[in-house]
C-alpha cells in the first residue's frame, strides 16, 4: 500500500489489531444466522510525510451507509460542546444573518441546530441517510453526499461559498484526504475560515487509546501532518486549540493561504516545535505501542475471567465503535459480558459486530442489577457515571479500560 497523502510506499508498522468487522456494523437478530465479513485492522506510518493511517481493506461507502448508527445528539456532553463552539465562532468571526455556514459530516444536526437558532443561513453535508433524515426534521438543509472537490464545485456553481466551514471529526474519516481538503479550499470564501476537530495522535499514544483505531478512521493526525496536508491544498493554519473531547482532540483553524486575513497565533509554532522535539517525524516515536496495547488487553481479559469465576455479572455501557475495537481485539463474547446498554433506540435489539453481544435499553440494567458496568465510551465517563449513579444503590462498580484498567 502507498500513503494516502503523498503516495510513498508504506513499510513502518504502528499497530496490528488482528481482524475485525466494521465497528458500527451492528447485527440484527436475523443476521446472527449469517456470516460476518472481517477485515484486517492494521495501522502503518508513512516515513516520508509521517501520516499515520489504516491499511485499506474497506471503502468509505461501505462504512458510511444508509444504516449508519452513530447519532451525535445522544451525548449531552457533545451537544454542550457544539453549543459552546457555535457561540464562540459567532463572536470571534462576527457571523450574522448575512453569513453562510457549511458543516461537513453534519450527522443528525447536533451543531447546525444552534446556527439556525441564530438565524444564520447554513447547509449540512452528510452522506448517511439515517442521520440526514433526523437533521432535516430539525429544519436543516442537507446535501446527502460525500464531500470532495467534485461536490465543492457543484455547490460553488450554485453560489454557495462559505464564510465558515465546520469539519468536526471527519478529517480522519476520509480515504482521500487531499480531495477532501481541496474541496474545502474551493468552497471557502476568499476571507472565510474553516475549523477542523479530530482526535489528537499524541493523546492516542500517551493515553494508549488503541480502541479509537477502527476502519472508519483512515488517518491519525498530528498538527505537523495536518499542517502539511492543508498547505499542499492551499490552506494555512492560523490557530490551534487542544480540547478534552474524544479523549483529547485538536481544533485547527485555517484559511486560504493567498487571501485569508486572520493573524497566526504563537500557539501554532509552539505546538509544531513541540511535536518536532518529541520526534513525531522519527520512526522511534512509534515503536513499542503494540506491546503496551497487548498488556492492556491482557489486564482486561484477566479481570473479566476473574469476575466470572467469582460469580459476578459484568455488562457494558455504550455500544460505541471504540468499544467494539476493544471487545474484538480482546476476544470478548457474551459469556464474559452479558449485554451492553445503549440509549440510542436504533441500536437497541441489535448485537455488536464480531462479539455479538446483545444491545439493550437501560431498563434491562435496572432489572438485572449487574456487579460491574464497563464504560466503553470512556470519553464520556463522567456523564455516564452521573446518569447511572443509582447503580451504587446495589453496590455496582464502574470499570474503564483506557488508559489502564480502573474499577471505582
Amino acid at each position: 500500500m502507498n500513503c494516502r497523502s503523498c503516495h510513498s510506499p508504506l513499510s513502518l508498522s504502528f499497530i496490528d489489531l488482528g481482524t475485525a468487522p466494521p465497528s458500527n456494523a451492528l447485527i440484527t437478530l436475523k443476521q446472527l444466522e449469517e456470516p460476518e465479513v472481517w477485515f484486517p485492522l492494521k495501522v502503518m506510518v508513512c516515513q516520508h510525510c509521517w501520516l499515520v493511517q489504516t491499511v485499506d481493506y474497506v471503502g468509505a461507502r461501505d462504512l458510511f451507509n444508509s444504516t449508519y448508527v452513530y447519532f451525535s445528539s445522544f451525548s449531552k456532553t457533545w451537544l454542550d460542546h457544539a453549543k459552546q463552539y457555535v457561540d464562540y465562532v459567532i463572536n470571534r468571526f462576527c457571523l450574522n444573518q448575512n453569513s453562510y455556514v457549511v458543516e461537513i459530516a453534519a450527522n443528525d444536526g447536533y451543531l447546525l441546530q444552534y446556527i439556525l437558532e441564530q438565524s444564520i443561513p447554513c447547509l449540512g453535508i452528510e452522506p448517511t441517510a439515517s442521520t440526514a433524515i433526523v437533521a432535516r426534521q430539525k429544519g436543516i438543509p442537507i446535501v446527502e453526499d460525500f464531500f470532495g472537490i467534485g461536490l465543492a464545485k457543484k455547490l460553488t456553481m450554485a453560489g454557495n461559498h462559505a464564510d465558515l466551514i465546520v469539519a468536526n471529526n471527519v478529517l480522519a474519516h476520509v480515504p482521500d484526504i487531499n480531495d477532501f481538503v481541496g474541496g474545502i479550499t474551493i468552497l471557502l470564501k476568499p476571507e472565510g475560515v474553516v475549523t477542523f476537530e479530530f482526535p489528537y495522535l499524541l493523546n492516542l499514544m500517551n493515553n494508549r487509546q488503541f480502541d479509537t483505531i477502527y476502519h472508519e478512521h483512515f488517518s491519525y493526525l498530528s498538527l505537523t501532518v495536518a499542517d502539511q496536508i492543508l498547505r499542499q491544498n492551499g490552506l494555512s493554519v492560523f490557530d490551534v486549540e487542544q480540547l478534552d473531547t474524544h479523549g483529547g482532540s485538536l481544533r485547527v483553524f485555517a484559511q486560504r493561504i493567498t487571501t485569508g486575513d486572520q493573524l497566526e497565533t504563537n500557539v501554532v509554532a509552539d505546538l509544531l516545535l513541540y511535536e518536532k522535539q518529541i520526534g513525531v517525524q522519527t520512526s522511534e516515536y512509534y515503536s513499542g505501542f503494540q506491546f503496551l496495547v497487548e498488556q492492556m488487553k491482557d489486564d482486561f481479559v484477566e479481570f473479566l475471567i476473574e469476575a466470572k469465576k467469582s460469580g459476578k455479572t459484568v455488562i457494558g455501557y455504550g455500544a460505541a465503535a471504540k468499544g467494539n475495537t476493544l471487545l474484538n481485539f480482546s476476544g470478548v463474547r457474551s459469556d464474559l459480558m452479558s449485554f451492553i446498554v445503549d440509549r440510542n433506540p436504533v441500536k437497541q435489539g441489535k448485537f455488536t459486530p464480531g462479539s455479538r453481544i446483545p444491545i439493550v435499553d437501560e431498563a434491562h440494567l435496572q432489572k438485572t442489577k449487574p456487579d460491574y458496568i464497563v464504560i466503553l465510551p470512556w470519553n464520556i465517563q463522567i456523564e455516564v457515571m452521573q446518569q447511572l449513579s443509582y447503580a451504587r444503590n446495589w453496590n455496582a462498580k464502574f470499570v474503564t479500560v483506557i488508559p489502564k484498567l480502573e474499577i471505582q
